[in-house]
């Protein structure tokens, strides 16, 4: 049976000045959260390790998490940050991608105002520097910027990526302008869908919801695009915890997607649970 992973997950020592974005609403989150608060919600659920993604832009923290997962046999891998529009990005690349548990690099692109910021030449240039360290790349942005990650897409055959998040769709509209934003979000993530080398994280869901009153069948929609349009050998299922915690315990938000892909084979499920993010991130 292949391993239960949590593909997508953040650890912190909680400042006001390293995360401004902890705002109001958001005091449930405002402490530390260190791998053995993840263990103890994780392990009872099944799951048997997590891969660890950057929360802020340094490359501090990316050295960070590494030593958290060299201290917990639980962080099966670190998804860091590089500035990879410097010029000494594959100096800065090196001795990250030295440490076998580091397997990606994150920017928080949906924070970046230019739509196209994916496809900024010196941004690519970065991104190619990736694939000779054997590197993936999680993508995380809003709907308005998945265009921009299908063009990218097609500029790197060669590149992993894993799109965070399934892009963030807009669930908390109604009425037309949930209708409109809904097809828009789906026609793009199909067009993404059709390169074959860019999975999906079943994840961050819940905080794109009504935080206090959203109900399982309200992602129904959106999972049944993302399931159709990758298929669950591209799809892997991510907590987002800590940021989560703002609308839903693990347990609640994790059965959210355990409900809905019960339906499947077994074999399917694995790769959502594990099997993806396993060979994805070629953790051990």
């Amino acid at each position: 049976m292949a391993p239960s992973i949590d593909a997508h997950q953040h650890f912190w020592r909680y400042s006001p000045a390293e995360y401004p974005w902890i705002g109001t609403g958001m005091e449930r989150i405002a402490r530390d959260f260190l791998p053995a608060d993840l263990a103890a919600v994780a392990k009872p659920l099944g799951i048997t390790g997590s891969v660890a993604v950057q929360a802020r832009q340094s490359l501090e923290e990316s050295r960070w998490l590494l030593e958290l997962a060299d201290a917990d046999p639980f962080v099966k891998g670190v998804v860091g940050w590089v500035d990879l529009r410097s010029e000494t990005v594959a100096d800065d690349l090196a001795p990250l991608a030295e440490h076998e548990r580091f397997v990606g690099v994150r920017h928080v692109v949906q924070d970046e105002p230019d739509p196209r910021f994916l496809v900024g030449e010196a941004f690519v240039r970065g991104l190619r520097a990736l694939a000779p360290f054997g590197l993936t790349y999680d993508l995380l942005v809003y709907p308005h910027q998945l265009p921009a990650a299908v063009e990218l897409a097609a500029l790197l055959p060669e590149q992993p990526f894993v799109l965070d998040h399934i892009a963030k769709p807009r669930m908390k509209l109604t009425g037309k302008a949930a209708a409109e934003a809904f097809a828009s979000w789906r026609r793009d993530i199909e067009s993404l869908a059709r390169h074959d080398h860019v999975c999906c994280k079943v994840s961050g869901m819940v905080t794109e919801a009504d935080w206090r009153a959203w109900k399982p069948a309200d992602f129904t929609p959106f999972l049944d695009v993302v399931l159709e349009a990758f298929g669950p050998d591209r799809l892997m299922f991510g907590s987002d915890w800590p940021v989560c915690l703002v609308a839903a315990e693990y347990a609640p938000m994790a059965a959210i997607p355990r409900e809905y892909f019960s339906r499947l084979s077994a074999v399917e499920r694995e790769a959502i649970w594990g099997g993806t993010a396993t060979r994805f991130y070629g953790l051990d």
